[in-house]
């Protein structure tokens, strides 16, 4: 009798130690990640969005899965298999790596983007509204790779150049193109990768909420070469340069553009909405629309900007700027860190005080990350070239 009532509180310790665990843990309806390598069973997504990795490592003395600016240590079997999991994430797209012995690794499990100035893992969080960029059984456009020697640089370069459906097989059509930048650290790839850029288009075209247009994703990064820069202390960017005058007749002679500024856009994230920022008011021959994407042109954050001084002035007639430009678009994440919401804020606060008119949108619930980006690009190419 005795022998039998130890077994079952046994058993009932373990019970209790298995909904502990399970409770600590969350809900266990794991599955794989959407972007994970063919075949690879980890890293996995639960309901709650926590992620659950796992790798072989039978040397290791420390495994860390390093997600979201957090380092969860990851616990080895007897095999040498190491699994940890993460606290619940945002919905969407998001960086991570693995920590080995204090080396930061990709995870062999996930497809690899560029991202943190690396080609390394990513992770897809499933979004309440990922329907807007989901690959859908509609008409879809084509995403080119187009590579050119740039004088400026003395380089090769390459842009991914999406054309909308129809484009074809209508030989006669013209469109306009909207211009399209990345973030720092990362690079041409992560519009049509991370952004999905061209399935949110093939959406929206199909419903009829915006103008076929082109769109050009091109590297962010120019410099002058080498001899030229080095006489000052860090690379001179002359992609303002590269744009206007290489990457904008390249497109203008190998696509069917309406080759006027009227079909012109230009948008960007973070330093990209830097960059285009100052590309368009200084170019307003150029470009007739702006999106900036969780940044503007005065980084770091100012309380307060003097549109006398700031880009040489470029927004002190605020009449000017309304004539110039149909649409002027912001857009920024709900939980965005410092400096971006103080940045954009005063911004926003300058345009107001010029009598400046734009559109401002809030991604709810997200930071700096692509879910706020793609959400932003939604929003705003269907407000672009409209009659």
């Amino acid at each position: 009798m005795k022998h039998f009532l130890w077994i079952l509180a046994l058993v009932v310790l373990s019970t209790v130690e298995l909904v502990v665990a399970q409770s600590s843990q969350g809900i266990d309806d794991f599955k794989p990640s959407e972007v994970n390598q063919p075949g690879k069973a980890f890293p996995q997504v639960n309901s709650e969005g926590r992620v659950r990795a796992q790798i072989s490592a039978p040397e290791a003395k420390l495994v860390q899965l390093d997600i979201g600016g957090v380092k969860y240590d990851m616990v080895k079997d007897e095999n040498g298999l190491w699994t940890g999991e993460s606290e619940p994430q945002d919905e969407g797209f998001h960086y991570y790596q693995l920590n080995i012995d204090g080396a930061s690794v990709p995870d062999p499990g996930t497809k690899y983007f560029y991202g943190a100035g690396r080609w390394g893992s990513g992770i897809e969080i499933p979004a309440h509204d990922r329907d807007f960029y989901a690959m859908k059984e509609v008409p879809h456009g084509l995403v080119s790779e187009v590579n050119y020697f740039s004088k400026l640089t003395q380089s090769f370069r390459r842009c991914f150049v999406y054309t909308p459906p129809g484009y074809e097989t209508n030989a006669d059509k013209r469109y306009p193109v909207l211009y399209l930048q990345h973030g720092s650290f990362e690079d041409e790839t992560g519009w049509p990768g991370q952004g999905k850029a061209n399935l949110i288009l093939d959406n929206l075209i199909a419903a009829r909420k915006a103008v076929p247009m082109i769109i050009v994703m091109d590297n962010g990064y120019a410099f002058q070469p080498n001899d030229k820069a080095a006489a000052h202390a860090r690379p001179v960017s002359v992609f303002e340069e590269v744009m206007i005058t290489e990457i904008i007749p390249i497109i203008d002679a190998r696509f069917r553009t309406l080759p006027d500024r009227k079909h012109r856009a230009i948008a960007g994230l973070s330093m990209g909405a830097n960059q285009t920022m100052r590309i368009i008011m200084n170019n307003l021959d150029k470009f007739s629309s702006y999106g900036g994407f969780s940044g503007t042109s005065n980084y770091p954050s100012a309380s307060e900007i003097d549109p006398a001084t700031f880009l040489n002035g470029q927004f002190n007639d605020g009449k000017n700027v309304n004539e110039q430009i149909d649409v002027f678009w912001l857009g920024l994440g709900t939980k965005e860190p410092e400096p971006f919401p103080g940045s954009v804020g005063a911004f926003r606060k300058m345009l107001e005080k010029q009598g400046i008119g734009y559109e401002y949108y809030e991604s709810p619930e997200t930071a700096h990350e692509w879910q706020t980006w793609r959400r932003s690009l939604y929003q705003f190419s269907q407000l672009l070239f409209q009659d």
